[in-house]
């Protein structure tokens, strides 16, 4: 067997076999895939209990029905992002991670993927194994385990380790059954919200009207936390990177949008109607306590299944492109190893969630806080591809010597920096939370504009810096 042909078999992007490719580069005759394979994979880690949650949440802030699906629509929108920038994935041929070096430079990238992709990653991975570790935990305390420590420890566990496991074996298997699995979630939630909308109140007001800058407070902050989830979907180019390089953006960015924003919207939206009809002692309790008491006993067990099977598409998919960001930051690790470690430090994170808040909590919060670095980064990637129309060549993104097209100031490049550091703190003047609320977001009467005042300052921003000197490339 020639040295080619070894190659050609070590990278082979099977369903049966551990994915061995990282970040490098991946031929046109290894390209697969339609742009329409992405739905699904999109939609299986978004048919998520976290919908139900940031959907309740709505209600509690104060918000009517309808409001709270005007902001889930609204919301919804930002979809179409991480749909636009997916394209770059097969434009370039490689992960991201590596793509931004086009923005942020060969240096700057490092930092950018050190802080950003973790950090993102970090969140996710902790928010979905502490839904699923609350729900499998509370399962087996009406099933007579009831040790507050060492049973949601347990749940934690074993379902990270299965989620690792997954993504290890990489694109292939994530290709062949996620399909199924966002069958199966669509079936489950479905069913589950045929039991919980009776209970609904579909006459329901809020004990307690909000008016004026009230309202758009409530509305504000609710946008910003079902905003963050599209916002974060910075890898989206990762997992379409193997489609041909003919593949039209179009109809790659219109797959990963809807494939996000379908499940999104329904589910978001069932969770608010889901909240019209329960009690203050029911949030108190959290919504996962809150679904188990309205479902007949039955359904509680296949509703874990499926917050287990969601749980693992998202994080799996978080680890698998976690684990890229690794490499292109410059360690030395196989893309296996980088995964085991992602996950043991996203693991150790939702362990102390576990220990120490509410499910509910803990989402809100984080939720927000991710907007600080998403939402300029998102913006700052949007700009770019437009900018460049795709122009991405992924020889020059590996060219890491001083010169080379992406090397810019010192392999720093000026203009992604500054727009990201311009967003990033304008994002978190105008940030509302439970515990930190902006001087702007204090001075408009606790009205969040984050996310467009942040993403507008980030993109506008770098739109004018890349046309400076500052942003000079080198040899092509």
């Amino acid at each position: 067997m020639s040295q080619t042909q070894a190659l050609d078999d070590e990278f082979v992007d099977a369903p049966s076999r551990p994915e061995t490719r990282e970040i490098e580069l991946i031929a046109d005759s290894e390209r697969h895939g339609r742009a329409r394979d992405l739905f699904f994979i999109w939609a299986a880690p978004n048919v998520s209990i976290l919908n139900f949650t940031v959907g309740a949440t709505l209600i509690l802030l104060g918000l009517q029905v309808w409001q709270a699906i005007a902001v889930i629509l609204a919301a919804s929108v930002l979809w179409i992002l991480p749909g636009v920038i997916a394209a770059s994935g097969p434009a370039a041929g490689t992960s991201g991670s590596v793509v931004t070096r086009a923005m942020y430079g060969i240096l700057g990238n490092k930092l950018f993927v050190a802080f950003v992709g973790w950090f993102i990653g970090a969140v996710f991975l902790s928010l979905t194994w502490l839904a699923s570790s609350f729900m499998g935990a509370d399962l087996l305390r009406r099933l007579g385990l009831e040790d507050p420590v060492w049973v949601p420890i347990g749940v934690t566990l074993v379902i990270s380790a299965v989620t690792i496991l997954v993504a290890i074996f990489g694109h292939g298997l994530i290709l062949r059954i996620y399909p199924a699995m966002a069958a199966a979630l669509f079936v489950i939630f479905l069913v589950v919200a045929a039991f919980i909308l009776p209970t609904a109140d579909w006459g329901y007001t809020a004990p307690v009207a909000l008016s004026g800058a009230e309202t758009w407070s409530a509305m504000s902050i609710g946008f910003t936390i079902l905003a963050s989830t599209p916002l974060s979907f910075i890898n989206s180019p990762d997992i379409a990177r193997y489609l041909p390089r003919s593949t039209k953006p179009s109809h790659i960015a219109a797959a990963t949008a809807l494939g996000g924003a379908v499940p999104f919207i329904v589910f978001t939206s069932i969770g608010a109607l889901l909240a019209t009809g329960m009690s203050a002692a029911a949030f108190d309790a959290g919504i996962d306590v809150a679904l188990f008491d309205l479902l007949p006993t039955w359904l509680g067990p296949v509703l874990v299944v499926g917050v287990i099977l969601n749980t693992i598409a998202l994080n799996a998919m978080t680890a698998y492109t976690s684990s890229m960001a690794l490499q292109a930051i410059g360690f030395r690790l196989r893309r296996i190893p980088a995964a085991i470690i992602v996950g043991v430090v996203g693991t150790a994170l939702t362990i102390y969630l576990v220990l120490s808040s509410s499910l509910i909590e803990a989402a809100n919060l984080m939720l927000q806080f991710l907007v600080i670095v998403s939402g300029p980064a998102m913006a700052i990637f949007v700009v770019d591809v437009a900018l460049r129309r795709y122009a991405y060549d992924g020889v020059d993104l590996f060219d890491a010597r001083p010169g080379g097209r992406y090397w810019y100031t010192a392999g720093w490049s000026i203009p992604g920096l500054a727009a990201l550091f311009a967003g990033g703190i304008t994002t978190a003047l105008c940030l509302a939370t439970a515990v930190w609320a902006g001087p702007i977001a204090q001075a408009t009467g606790f009205i969040d504009l984050s996310v467009p005042l942040g993403m507008l300052v980030a993109g506008g921003a770098y739109a004018i810096l890349v046309r400076t000197p500052l942003a000079k490339e080198g040899r092509p």
